[in-house]
């Protein structure tokens, strides 16, 4: 599901939701925040979806915001040039699975891409599937499925 958030020990959540980031950046106003969260109370639809499909938001302003509010990195994958190495080095079902893309590895180091906060316990199981160290980046969940297309 787009825009999932699982809480880890690993991200720093600020005190601002969602909304206010995306209204104290000018990017909603708070007449379209009110408007999406009375719709959310009735469809009981996560924010940012409401947002995108009001055409208030954009998918990028949105994941940008809530990699913001978690202190994890934002990856625009579109402008991204993915190592195949890395690519090879990842089996397409692990991939699948955990739904992320590896972009680079150095060292003993994998850096991957995900659309969904990955938790502790999720980012262990791939270290210890691919042995190795992982740093994670977020991106849209356009862009990852893009990428995991055009890649598995």
């Amino acid at each position: 599901m787009i825009f999932e958030v699982a809480m880890s020990e690993n991200v720093r959540v600020i005190s601002k939701k969602l909304g206010e980031l995306l209204v104290e950046r000018e990017i909603i106003t708070q007449g379209q925040l009110d408007e999406a969260l009375a719709k959310q109370k009735e469809t009981r639809r996560l924010l940012g979806e409401l947002l995108i499909d009001m055409g208030y938001a954009t998918e990028e302003e949105v994941m940008v915001c809530l990699t913001t509010q978690y202190g994890l990195p934002y990856l625009p994958l579109e402008s991204y040039e993915i190592d195949h190495e890395a690519i090879k080095g990842v089996p397409p079902e692990l991939a699948r699975k955990y739904k992320f893309v590896p972009i680079d590895k150095i060292g003993n180091v994998m850096t991957i891409v995900a659309s969904d906060i990955v938790d502790a316990s999720t980012k262990a199981e791939i270290e210890k599937l691919l042995n190795c160290s992982v740093q994670l980046f977020i991106t849209t969940p356009t862009a990852l499925n893009k990428a995991m297309e055009k890649y598995y």
